[in-house]
């Protein structure tokens, strides 16, 4: 049976980041992620996840530029050295919150060179960090403008090619329904791959059972496959987060 995160930096954003945690744990997840836990103090976090019983279980990589430069640069050519010593950063953190996935993000690129540089990476990441489970997620170019991973058919070949033990798919429904305008034909190929599950509302990105995302049905998809894995809810409330958890009671 699949397992429910709140995606921190989504929901629950009237309070300070270490309330969210026991806002989740009572709105009854199991696990949080937060996409970029930098700018917080580790010891802050691994308590306030320690005191509700929450598993820590996605973050993403690298730490973001907050002054206008790439969230992401994992395919960007001749961003290796940088690359690497922002993973090693990135690396302290999740094993300070004893992160379950790490997310490597690939940035904004295109091209045959963005492939390469993509797969030798991951391959450096992988090998880097073995006993870290590392995901990468297609995005949508219509949010994020030249992302480079924009499709899960590619996302597939690069996990292939990159044959580390230690690298999966991060599936998210809300991806998969901007990008190819389905998720079941993909959850089926895939899902041998996925490492972690994400989901949101389709259009929209608000709760899970609004607009024509089918909740249910993608769940038992997900059981019928044995997925056993985290669900992550990365989505924007439409009014505030608990008004809208009737979703998860049901899922």
């Amino acid at each position: 049976m699949a397992r429910f995160a709140a995606n921190l930096t989504y929901l629950f954003t009237e309070l300070p980041m270490v309330q969210r945690f026991a806002a989740a744990r009572r709105a009854g997840f199991d696990g949080v992620e937060i996409l970029f836990p930098y700018d917080l103090a580790v010891k802050q976090l691994v308590a306030a996840a320690a005191a509700e019983g929450l598993e820590f279980v996605l973050m993403n990589a690298p730490p973001p530029n907050w002054a206008g430069g790439p969230r992401g640069f994992a395919a960007k050519p001749g961003g290796e050295a940088r690359f690497r010593s922002d993973f090693d950063r990135a690396l302290r953190f999740a094993t300070a919150l004893r992160t379950r996935h790490m997310h490597v993000m690939a940035g904004r690129a295109e091209g045959i060179d963005a492939r390469r540089t993509l797969v030798e990476n991951l391959k450096w990441a992988a090998a880097r960090a073995p006993q870290l489970s590392l995901t990468i997620e297609p995005i949508n170019n219509r949010d994020n403008p030249g992302y480079f991973l924009d499709s899960f058919d590619l996302a597939g070949e690069i996990v292939a090619e990159v044959g580390a033990p230690n690298l999966g798919l991060q599936f998210d429904a809300y991806q998969a329904q901007m990008i190819h305008g389905e998720i079941l034909p993909f959850w089926e190929r895939l899902a041998p791959i996925t490492r972690h599950v994400q989901i949101a509302g389709w259009p929209g990105r608000h709760e899970p059972d609004t607009g024509q995302m089918d909740l249910r049905r993608f769940m038992r998809a997900l059981e019928a496959s044995g997925y056993d894995g985290w669900v992550g809810a990365e989505y924007l409330p439409i009014t505030s987060t608990n008004a809208g958890m009737g979703w998860l009671r049901s899922a």
